[in-house]
């Protein structure tokens, strides 16, 4: 808003000192040097031919043409040099029966004449700007004193909707909706004794029509603030929490005017523009930190169901990551071609365990605990085809080669298996509280403003 002001401040006095001069010069013409008689002592059309052959027997005018009306003479054509056109002017001035002159002459472009104009120019602007300091002067007062009560407003409108108001960005809008009609008013002041009321209206309406079309071409940069505001005032997620948005999942770092920075699992940054995260479903695993997961179990037919459910419960129950409430659930999903399967659900606190860490660990202490009472983990059915036949091998109990293979490659301990985390799957923590501490020792870009409550 400050930046803003000033810049309005500054067109405002440059705009009153280019046109101070143009208002400051006298609007009516100045009076003829001799008196007008009532009865002219010679007739229009006299002093038109007479002018009209003095003009030409000179040679320095083409196509000099004079008309007299009333006594006023006009004088039109060009020629070669600004003196030529003074002396036609003052020539028509001392002829008998001339009441004013209107000068229409066209001078060349010569060097001499160009120069000497640029300095009566600026001679005269010069002169006018000495008469019009004070106004210009005065006019800075006022802005400096119509901005700086709008920044008291301001400041007033923060500190009495600051307990209002939670959204950092809505606040600074509504202080902005207060403090912006107090500077515009110091500004018509200035443009309302200046004498350019009219022009400031002409202005303010081609700025409208401008604004129209600026809106066209900047309509993605006007919906992506208009969603920043939005979501500021929803809060439908913190600083720091863990959100899907737009088919991507991430830790929420902060949310600015022109769109939301999250930093990715992998570590990576992405910024989603706010109008998308706007429309789009958030999913927010940080607003209750309780959360759902599953995984599916195939065992074959002459296996038991109720038998594996029972194991698969005991594994649950005894994991400390799952929650008891609500209770996990084993059930049986499906009979499919070579397997029944069995649908498990359970619940984990989100905020301390990491959902791939506990699937893990779960899903190695139910295969283990299944293979150790018997139950067969047969593999999916399979059409396979072969046209030369296929060679029958006796072979022992499937579940036993399978033990009996697993010691051959020198697996784990079975107090391994059972355990409930491994090397491998580290303390089960959550990988979000890892990533805020990375967090800290990077430097993210459009991090600095950030429009979310903590």
């Amino acid at each position: 808003m400050l930046l803003w002001m000033l810049r309005a401040a500054g067109f405002v006095i440059l705009l009153f000192a280019c046109t101070a001069p143009t208002l400051a010069q006298d609007v009516t013409p100045a009076a003829p040097r001799q008196p007008v008689t009532v009865v002219p002592e010679a007739s229009d059309a006299k002093i038109a031919s007479r002018l009209q052959r003095i003009l030409k027997s000179t040679g320095w005018f083409d196509v000099a043409h004079v008309s007299v009306h009333d006594g006023v003479v006009f004088l039109d054509g060009t020629t070669g040099t600004q003196e030529h056109r003074a002396w036609a002017g003052t020539l028509a001035e001392n002829m008998q029966g001339t009441v004013a002159v209107v000068n229409r002459i066209e001078s060349g472009a010569d060097v001499g004449s160009t120069f000497e104009r640029a300095g009566e120019e600026f001679t005269s602007f010069y002169r006018q700007m000495l008469r019009v300091w004070p106004l210009v002067a005065l006019a800075g007062l006022v802005i400096l004193a119509t901005w700086l009560t709008a920044r008291l407003v301001a400041l007033a409108v923060r500190l009495i909707f600051a307990g209002r108001i939670e959204s950092p960005l809505l606040l600074s809008v509504v202080a902005r909706a207060f403090a912006v009609p107090v500077f515009l008013l110091g500004i018509y002041f200035v443009l309302q004794f200046s004498g350019l009321t009219r022009l400031a209206l002409t202005v303010l309406g081609g700025t409208g029509l401008i604004g129209v079309i600026i809106g066209f071409g900047l309509r993605d940069i006007t919906e992506n603030f208009l969603a920043s505001i939005l979501l500021s005032m929803r809060n439908p997620f913190h600083s720091d929490d863990l959100i899907d948005v737009a088919g991507h999942t991430g830790v929420v770092q902060n949310l600015n005017f022109r769109s939301t920075v999250l930093l990715t699992l992998d570590g990576n940054q992405v910024q989603i523009p706010n109008s998308t995260v706007y429309k789009s479903i958030i999913k927010n695993y940080s607003s209750i930190p309780s959360r759902r997961a599953e995984f599916t179990v195939g065992i074959g037919y002459d296996s038991s169901a109720a038998k594996t459910q029972t194991l698969i419960a005991k594994v649950l129950q005894e994991h400390p990551a799952v929650l008891d409430t609500p209770e996990p659930l084993v059930l049986v999903e499906e009979l499919g071609p070579a397997t029944v399967d069995l649908r498990v659900y359970y619940w984990f606190d989100s905020n301390t365990y990491s959902p791939n860490k506990i699937n893990s660990a779960l899903l190695r202490q139910t295969k283990n605990a299944l293979l150790k009472a018997g139950i067969e983990l047969p593999d999916s059915a399979r059409e396979v085809i072969f046209p030369k036949g296929v060679p029958v091998v006796q072979m022992t109990n499937s579940t036993q080669v399978r033990r009996e293979s697993e010691n051959d490659a020198g697996r784990a301990p079975a107090a391994d298996e059972n355990s409930d985390t491994t090397p491998s799957e580290g303390n089960l923590s959550n990988e979000t509280v890892e990533m805020r501490e990375q967090q800290s020792k990077g430097n993210l870009p459009e991090t600095q403003e950030n429009l979310l409550k903590k």
